[in-house]
């Protein structure tokens, strides 16, 4: 583990710009971009232009260490150069951004109010893999639709029986047990939740570090105690479809809590806008985002 991107994620002032759109989502990104799915006949064309809109953002000066602290990439995005370097390298080593890496294969059907983690197939193979190309961490999401305890019990233990394995492998998981923000019973589900997450944080080594992301809670600084847990790196928020003002002023109202926010940060940026309008206006996203973040 990279101690020096451990402090900046653990001390710096920013947030996580999520990239890691897959499969199942990469059309409706290049949707929101401008790019129309009969722009590409299959999936290495899709991947080509989803990352050439990656490379714009990372490569924009905009995009600076100033204001971001990490980036979470999807596994074809680590496969691939920016400017000659891997993604990951050119992160850390132009941007001072410490890279993160998606690992879920997406969610299972809904059982017990929640859905699950796919399994996560040759999981090993991709944690050795991250590690040689300077990943510093993963991200793992899967989704808690209703106040369920059985349910929710289950996301839990899943998620950190997965990060004891990426703990061993060297590098720090994410994990993302994400509330549905439409869910009825969401401020009851959020206490359930945290509830299970201190039990599976006992239960982890004194020298282990992980991290958090979930969506903003209802009761605001209601996950102050848990930013304080002994193994804790960080706890960051996802949009989980708020638009980005309201994902900004829900979590300004979160000491400590810093954004991890998706589609809240492109939601703006297209295909066709100029240079000088492109980073105009990610300039404008990353200001508020970051703004939110430090209140």
């Amino acid at each position: 583990m990279n101690t020096e991107q451990l402090t900046r994620m653990k001390t710096g002032k920013g947030f996580i710009a999520a990239l890691d759109q897959s499969g199942g989502s990469t059309p409706k990104a290049l949707l929101q971009y401008g790019i129309s799915e009969d722009s590409y006949t299959n999936e290495d064309e899709m991947f080509d232009l989803v990352h050439a809109m990656r490379t714009r953002i990372i490569t924009s000066p905009a995009f600076t260490e100033d204001h971001i602290l990490g980036a979470i990439l999807f596994e074809n995005t680590m496969d691939r150069t920016i400017e000659g370097m891997t993604t990951a390298d050119y992160l850390w080593k132009t941007k001072r951004v410490v890279p993160f890496l998606k690992v879920d294969k997406g969610l299972a059907p809904l059982s017990d109010g929640v859905q699950l983690m796919k399994p996560i197939t040759e999981l090993g193979t991709l944690l050795a893999r991250a590690v040689k190309k300077g990943i510093f961490g993963t991200k793992m999401r899967s989704v808690i639709k209703a106040a369920n305890p059985k349910g929710i019990k289950k996301i839990v233990e899943q998620q950190f029986e997965i990060a004891k394995i990426i703990l061993k492998a060297g590098l720090v998981p994410i994990i993302e047990p994400e509330v549905d923000i439409h869910s009825k019973d969401k401020q009851e589900s959020e206490k359930i939740l945290k509830a299970e997450l201190f039990k599976q944080l006992a239960l982890l080594k004194p020298e282990d570090k992980v991290m958090l992301k979930l969506s903003i809670p209802t009761l605001p600084n209601f996950y102050a105690d848990i930013q304080k847990e002994e193994h804790m790196v960080r706890v960051v928020a996802l949009s989980g479809g708020y638009s980005r003002s309201e994902a900004n002023s829900l979590l300004a109202k979160n000491h400590g809590l810093v954004a991890s926010f998706s589609r809240a940060l492109s939601q703006d940026l297209h295909a066709q806008q100029s240079d000088e309008e492109f980073n105009t206006m990610l300039a404008s996203s990353i200001k508020e985002i970051y703004e939110a973040s430090i209140a």
